[in-house]
């Protein structure tokens, strides 16, 4: 019945998320989720908010959340835009400040829904290859263009970029917004904010569903100077503007307060990840530096596809990407020990193939 749906319809190719199975038993390091539960305080705040108000709208501009993540940052609450997840926070960057008649430049491999939101909002794009060692290199976006945007640490690589060479981008492009995906930054990076103060350019996304086990609770938000966040609003508004309901600001803004629980289970994933990429390079892996809570690792002796086949019939799910350049490598979630500890168990099941 696709003769009802529109050209842009049409001509789409969608994103596709991480499989979400339901199979007893699995061990589930597909999809970046945070092995550890929110914070208490979270939970109970959701709790709290779950009574009679639902019948009220929640509070359009998201005041206090916004508050919050302005006192966690040490900035101002009129550089905070929200949205429903980073991803819908994106969305509304790419239409409200990305799309212009220069290319938009992003890296060859990178978090795949940027194309999409091309496609979706018909903004011309160019992708700027990695390095060999799958590294972004700044001089490379020395060309014209009508923004850029990344993932830092980078999306699925794991690879981190300096705040120096975040830095000496946005001075080499003060006529284009940069903007940088934060998803992952809690887990071994320097978040770019500080840079924020500085650069009117500049605008840093972050999300809650990492670091802060909140990716049920879909809440994101980006920081930038206020002539940014307007835009961002002025879009917001002409698209829903309720974005975020009443048990997601609760939640949102008990997580953000609750610095003691995110600073210790971020440092938890942390160990893990140290710990599980020396086991992985103990079995021949060749894992790339990581700061995300994940790790992106090859093995000679094994095929990419025919390896994610192998650990899903042991019940170890990772996740694969038929990209070239990154078509043998797997991306592994950093779960609990014990969940690692099962994933390198069933790697030393798996004869090579190769």
């Amino acid at each position: 019945m696709n003769r009802y749906w529109s050209r842009v319809a049409q001509q789409l190719t969608p994103y596709v998320p991480g499989e979400q199975p339901q199979i007893d038993g699995l061990v589930k390091l597909n999809t970046n989720e945070n092995p550890y539960p929110p914070s208490p305080r979270a939970l109970e705040a959701i709790r709290q908010a779950t009574n009679e108000t639902l019948r009220r709208y929640p509070d359009p501009d998201a005041n206090v959340f916004k508050a919050a993540v302005a006192r966690f940052h040490g900035v101002q609450a009129d550089q905070v835009f929200v949205g429903n997840s980073s991803d819908e926070v994106l969305a509304h960057v790419f239409i409200g400040l990305l799309k212009h008649d220069l290319p938009l430049l992003f890296p060859d491999v990178t978090y795949s829904f940027y194309p999409v939101y091309c496609g979706l909002y018909g903004i011309d794009y160019r992708t700027v290859p990695l390095a060999d060692d799958l590294s972004l290199r700044v001089q490379d976006y020395g060309q014209p263009n009508g923004g850029i945007i990344f993932p830092n640490p980078n999306a699925p690589t794991g690879r981190l970029l300096p705040l120096e060479d975040i830095e000496a981008l946005l001075k080499a492009n003060p006529d284009s917004v940069v903007v940088v995906d934060e998803a992952y930054v809690d887990f071994g990076g320097t978040s770019a904010v500080p840079l924020v103060a500085a650069h009117p350019n500049l605008l840093v996304v972050q999300t809650l569903s990492k670091a802060r086990s909140l990716a049920g609770l879909r809440v994101g938000y980006a920081i930038g100077q206020p002539h940014l966040v307007e835009g961002l609003e002025r879009v917001k508004s002409s698209f829903n503007s309720y974005p975020l309901d009443r048990l997601a600001l609760a939640g949102a803004t008990a997580a953000m307060e609750d610095t003691a629980y995110f600073d210790r289970t971020r440092q938890a994933v942390i160990a893990s990840r140290v710990r599980l990429t020396a086991r992985l390079e103990e079995l021949g892996f060749e894992v790339l530096p990581s700061a995300a809570n994940f790790v992106f690792a090859r093995h000679p002796g094994h095929d990419g596809a025919a390896l994610l086949q192998a650990l899903r019939d042991r019940k170890v799910l990772v996740r694969h990407f038929k990209q070239p350049r990154i078509d043998q490598y797997l991306r592994i979630t950093v779960g609990t020990d014990a969940e690692c500890d099962a994933l390198l168990g069933a790697l030393r099941d798996i004869p090579p193939t190769r």
